[in-house]
């Protein structure tokens, strides 16, 4: 992010250029075939002012990937049990259900999984961070990861259209299988 201080201006230049984005992701499929050049066409901005905001096309991506992350690995976000560590899940789903349609463009991308890894420690750091105080398995570490691995591959798969289940039924079955691994 380029911009120090976003003032309101800035915050609606920057969406109306994440929402070309999306447009065009949608159209090409693929981040190297979005040009800055058709979204400042397309935005009716100069490329000026997308400089002014962004570097490139990827750090739109980045964008994206940067408000996940803060939403869900917030370091506000303590966790101190398992019914937090459930919450933490369900709003993970619910930010992924808000934005649906964009995480379903961003993570049919190979760059994606970049992003995916990095949530995925992110979030296991957090769940053992929560786990530790509560179980003295010396496994819990490998536990968490494949669990979260299994959790965050799923989550891929349902925004590649690889599955034919809902978030919210993915939802469900974290919770049930949440149970199982750390009763």
């Amino acid at each position: 992010m380029k911009v120090g201080c976003l003032n309101s201006s800035s915050i609606k230049t920057r969406n109306l250029i994440k929402k070309t984005f999306v447009e065009l992701f949608n159209e090409k499929k693929q981040l190297d075939k979005i040009t800055v050049t058709e979204l400042v066409k397309r935005a009716e901005l100069t490329r000026s002012t997308f400089y002014t905001h962004y570097d490139n096309i990827y750090e739109v991506a980045h964008d994206y990937e940067l408000q996940t992350i803060e939403l869900l690995c917030s370091d506000d976000l303590t966790l101190h049990s398992k019914e937090d560590i459930k919450n933490y899940f369900a709003n993970i789903i619910e930010c992924l259900k808000e934005n649906e349609q964009t995480y379903k463009l961003l993570l049919s991308a190979n760059e994606s999984l970049l992003f995916i890894e990095k949530l995925k420690d992110i979030a296991s750091q957090k769940v053992y961070d929560a786990l530790k105080n509560i179980y003295s398995d010396k496994y819990l570490k490998l536990n968490i990861s494949f669990f979260m691995n299994g959790l965050l591959m799923e989550i891929l798969k349902y925004f590649r259209n690889e599955d034919d289940f809902s978030l919210d039924d993915l939802l469900i079955n974290i919770n049930i299988l949440f149970e199982k691994i750390f009763d």
